[in-house]
């Protein structure tokens, strides 16, 4: 152990003998393996996402389009929506016997960038998700927040248990900017715990309030308003099966027998992981080039080292190292560049998806994160140590070979 120390040692003190050509090694290995960690950190975290907002929902109804625009819109909130569809339409949707549950959801409007949604109790419900200040909401114009929502627009310094009972105004459509529909303002009844599901990111009030903003904007007539709640719509309508057999025929009776058009959830984020899988396949081919260049660098650093260091490798074959020890001196050389390579990529990894986290959530989008640390990560320090260790075998087997009656009679 004292000789493994010593050799560390002084192949920590040859590293950063040529501090330019390591830290050029350094830096190849490091952007290597945190392109690495980013592919790995995004694609569990959005595939998790996809999997729990997904969960319990076999289709999704809304007005003709791109279906994935309609999953999109629908179950992640993360498009615009395709249009609106009947509410009689999905009122007898809902009494189909092969359908066991439908949430409708209004769409429209928004608060600071958050999506207003306007539904039934049983959307909170179907999450699990459960009140962590005030309740639900009882009447047209309470809203229950989001945990992420509830986060974001607290003022700094205040507690959230002062959102409930505030009110505030929406604006109309989806994003910031939109004519603000001030004569009528929601009022905060309750904050809903962290479920780490779509939930987070909305506003969630009744399919009234949704109506009320808009038949009144619309219209101040009785009979015109009369009109327009004989009219209502809604956005979406989400479905789950009483039966499995139900996916066979219900979604092509609805696309052929209504105005809507029905989406599998399933076979469209299929579709969409594989699109994705293509860019993530880029950036981990862009990591692996990362590696191999790293490993090219190294080998020729070493290489040059051993040369360079031919005298210095004979003395210690004449103080009594072993060829075994010297050539252990080149490999762990390479192995302190894994080392802090690790260490910067998992960081700069981590560092990446937290700010392209930030980036995403600021427009609403998936939740990313760098806190995150998966199991899987334990392999970029191998994965560091078996290019190291590639790059560094033919220098130590020159070094093990090392004669030092060659050397010595050398000028």
């Amino acid at each position: 152990m004292k000789n493994i120390a010593k050799i560390a040692a002084l192949a920590w003190r040859y590293l950063w003998s040529r501090p330019l050509a390591a830290a050029l090694n350094l830096l190849l290995l490091t952007l290597g393996l945190a392109a690495m960690t980013l592919v790995m950190l995004v694609a569990a975290q959005v595939d998790r996402a996809f999997e729990r907002d997904l969960n319990g929902i076999d289709l999704v109804v809304g007005a003709k389009g791109s279906p994935l625009q309609l999953i999109l819109a629908g179950v992640f909130h993360i498009d615009a929506p395709t249009g609106n569809i009947p509410l009689q339409e999905v009122q007898a949707l809902q009494k189909n016997p092969l359908v066991a549950q439908v949430i409708p959801l209004s769409l429209g409007d928004s608060y600071q960038g958050f999506r207003i949604v306007g539904t039934t109790p049983d959307y909170v419900a179907h999450y699990g998700a459960s009140m962590a200040q005030g309740a639900l909401w009882s009447q047209p114009m309470d809203a229950v927040l989001g945990a992420s929502v509830a986060r974001a627009i607290v003022q700094p310094g205040h507690e959230q248990t002062a959102l409930v009972g505030a009110t505030f105004i929406g604006t109309h459509g989806l994003g910031a900017g939109g004519h603000a529909h001030g004569e009528h303002p929601y009022r905060v009844s309750g904050v809903l715990q962290p479920c780490g599901c779509v939930l987070d990111r909305l506003i969630l009030t009744s399919s009234e309030s949704v109506w009320l903003v808009h038949e009144t904007a619309t219209a101040d007539d009785p009979e015109d308003l009369e009109i327009l709640k004989q009219e209502r719509e809604v956005t979406v309508a989400l479905v789950r099966y009483r039966t499995p057999l139900a996916a066979v025929s219900l979604p092509r009776s609805v696309n052929a027998n209504t105005s809507m058009q029905a989406a599998a959830p399933a076979m469209e984020i299929s579709r969409l992981l594989r699109l994705l899988g293509v860019g993530a396949d880029v950036l981990r081919a862009f990591g692996g080039v990362l590696l191999a260049v790293a490993a090219l660098s190294v080998f020729i650093a070493l290489w040059n080292a051993v040369r360079e260091r031919r005298f210095d490798l004979a003395m210690l074959r004449m103080l009594g190292a072993p060829p075994g020890r010297v050539a252990g001196l080149v490999l762990c050389e390479a192995l302190w560049l894994a080392v802090l390579a690790s260490g910067l990529g998992l960081l700069l990894g981590h560092g990446l998806a937290h700010a392209m986290g930030w980036a995403l959530q600021a427009q609403g989008l998936l939740p990313v994160t760098g806190a995150l640390w998966l199991p899987e990560e334990a392999g970029v320090p191998l994965l560091a140590g078996l290019v190291a260790a590639a790059a560094a075998l033919l220098p130590a087997m020159q070094a093990y070979r090392t004669d030092v009656a060659d050397l010595l009679v050398q000028p």
